[in-house]
């Protein structure tokens, strides 16, 4: 996990995302690139109320959107240069302050959610804040980049960490993507403290050989992981699972994203969702 990609929007977010990102890095010495895009207006407005403005409203709401982006483009410019300033040096420097991290920082215009697939695709890990996007970014990024990037992503939760390695909950389901998800977390299991690995028990048996086969490859990896059955109890699946990463007091969650088909994911929702919705602790994704 060399190359962490981390989008700065601008808004009062950023130092989370900021410090998130570097609690990801340190572990791996990593290089983190922070990522603002510029969205002009005539993007922005795609989709919002704007769209369908005509004559001077038009006008008007499309000059409010130059002058937020710009705005926005200021402020996560002036956040990055702050919050570098103590923790990492540049990138063309040796060395860095915080266990070998560098940083650099850039701006890319327009073509959003292209531009983050390209340079998602590039890199090790993506980090983003939780909350929907509102600096112009569509409000689907996050979704949308799990799925096209074929990249973890690690969604920052709304305090930001001192570390991700004391505690770690994988939840597994034996799932394609929880496999990779865990594959993907490696670089961080290693350097945890304690690793614990999380299944639910849904009225059927386990398949034993599949989570025995995740055991042995953490093993061989040094990775001295521990059981947890989670009984069924009625309560949804989510719930259940947010409720185990607060007793566990867990520094990070690893966990498959957006498993299901398209058609149930419309009939019954994502689990993913419902648990960024009901934990306040960093995710690791991986669809």
């Amino acid at each position: 996990m060399k190359n962490i990609l981390a989008l700065i929007g601008g808004g009062d977010r950023d130092e989370v995302v900021f410090e998130t990102a570097l609690a990801a890095a340190e572990p791996c010495s990593s290089h983190v690139n922070f990522l603002h895009i510029h969205v002009g207006p005539i993007e922005a407005a795609r989709g919002s109320a704007v769209e369908f403005a005509t004559g001077p409203a038009l006008r008007g709401a499309l000059e409010d959107l130059e002058h937020r982006a710009k705005t926005y483009s200021r402020l996560a410019a002036d956040h990055i240069r702050d919050l570098c300033e103590d923790s990492v040096i540049p990138d063309e420097m040796v060395g860095a302050h915080r266990n070998g991290v560098t940083a650099s920082y850039r701006i890319e215009t327009d073509n959003a959610l292209e531009r983050l697939t390209a340079s998602g695709s590039q890199s090790d890990l993506i980090v983003m804040g939780r909350a929907k996007q509102t600096q112009g970014l569509p409000s689907n990024t996050l979704e949308h980049l799990i799925k096209r990037s074929g990249r973890p992503m690690l969604i920052a939760a709304s305090n930001a960490p001192q570390k991700l390695t004391d505690t770690v909950i994988v939840f597994w389901n034996g799932s394609d993507s929880a496999t990779r998800a865990v594959e993907a977390a490696k670089p961080i299991l290693t350097k945890a403290t304690r690793v614990v690995v999380a299944t639910v028990l849904k009225g059927r048996k386990q398949n034993g050989t599949a989570l025995a086969e995740l055991f042995r490859k953490l093993a061989d990896c040094e990775i001295n992981a521990e059981p947890l059955v989670i009984p069924a109890d009625g309560r949804g699946l989510a719930i259940q699972l947010a409720s185990v990463a607060d007793k566990c007091s867990a520094n990070l969650v690893v966990m498959g994203a957006y498993g299901r088909g398209i058609a149930r994911e419309l009939l019954f929702g994502s689990q993913t969702e419902a648990l960024l919705r009901l934990t306040d602790k960093p995710i690791l994704l991986m669809h």
